[in-house]
C-alpha cells in the first residue's frame, strides 16, 4: 500500500520537513513566566474569572513583534511565543492571582453559570522598539473590573512598563520582555486584589 506523501514526509530524516512544506521557518519558543507570587492572609473573596485579553489582530498572534518606527510591524524571524499573546498573558494573569489566595477560584471560565468578579483587558503594545542606540520592549493594557451580578465596572486602570534590552538579538530581547511582563502582570494583580476588597496591608 503506498503512504500518502506527507506521511513519507513526515518520518524523512532531518528537522523542518513539515514546516519547509508547510513554507514556514524553524523558530525557537519562548514562554514568559509570572512574577514572584503576593501572598494575602486575608479570607477569600470570591470567584474571579480572567477573561481574554482583546488585541488588535498584529498581536493577536504567537510572533514576536518588533517596531522599527512607530508606523511600522516587524516580527523576530528565529523566534515565537509558545502561544498567542492573548492567551499567554490571561495564563501569567491567572497563574499569578491564584496564587495570592484572595480567591476561592481563579481561572478562565466560571465553576458555574457565572463568577463573581471578571477581569477585561485590552492590550496596547507587546512588543520590542527598535532605535539606534538600541532596543526598548514595551508593554500596555487597559484593564477593568467587572461585578458580574450587575454588570457594574467596580475598577479602571492603565498599565505601562518599558524595560531596556541588552541589544537588538533575540537573546537580547527575551529577557527583557521577560523582565516586563512579570512587572505588568504584578502591577495588574496587586490592582486586582486591591479592587477586590483586599486591603494593602493584607498581601505581601
Amino acid at each position: 500500500m503506498r503512504l500518502p506523501l506527507i506521511l513519507l514526509i513526515a518520518t524523512l530524516p532531518g528537522c523542518g520537513a513539515l514546516s519547509a512544506l508547510q513554507g514556514e521557518p524553524d523558530r525557537d519558543l519562548f514562554e514568559l513566566r509570572p512574577p514572584p507570587a503576593l501572598t494575602c492572609s486575608r479570607s477569600r473573596v470570591g470567584e474571579l474569572v480572567v477573561e481574554p485579553p482583546k488585541a488588535r489582530a498584529t498581536l493577536d498572534s504567537n510572533r514576536i513583534m518588533i517596531r522599527p518606527s512607530a508606523l511600522q510591524t516587524q516580527y523576530l524571524p528565529d523566534a515565537e511565543w509558545g502561544d498567542t499573546v492573548p492567551a499567554m498573558l490571561q495564563r501569567l494573569l491567572v497563574q499569578s492571582l491564584g496564587a495570592t489566595g484572595a480567591y476561592g477560584h481563579v481561572g478562565r471560565a466560571p465553576l458555574g453559570l457565572s463568577g463573581d468578579v471578571a477581569l477585561i483587558s485590552e492590550i496596547g503594545n507587546f512588543n520590542a522598539e527598535l532605535a539606534p542606540e538600541g532596543a526598548l520592549v514595551r508593554l500596555t493594557v487597559e484593564a477593568q473590573m467587572v461585578s458580574e451580578m450587575d454588570a457594574q465596572v467596580v475598577s479602571r486602570a492603565s498599565f505601562s512598563v518599558a524595560v531596556p534590552a541588552a541589544g537588538t538579538r533575540t537573546a537580547d530581547l527575551i529577557p527583557a520582555f521577560d523582565t516586563a511582563s512579570q512587572q505588568l502582570v504584578a502591577q495588574m494583580t496587586e490592582w486586582a486584589v486591591r479592587a477586590s476588597g483586599v486591603g494593602p496591608g493584607g498581601c505581601s
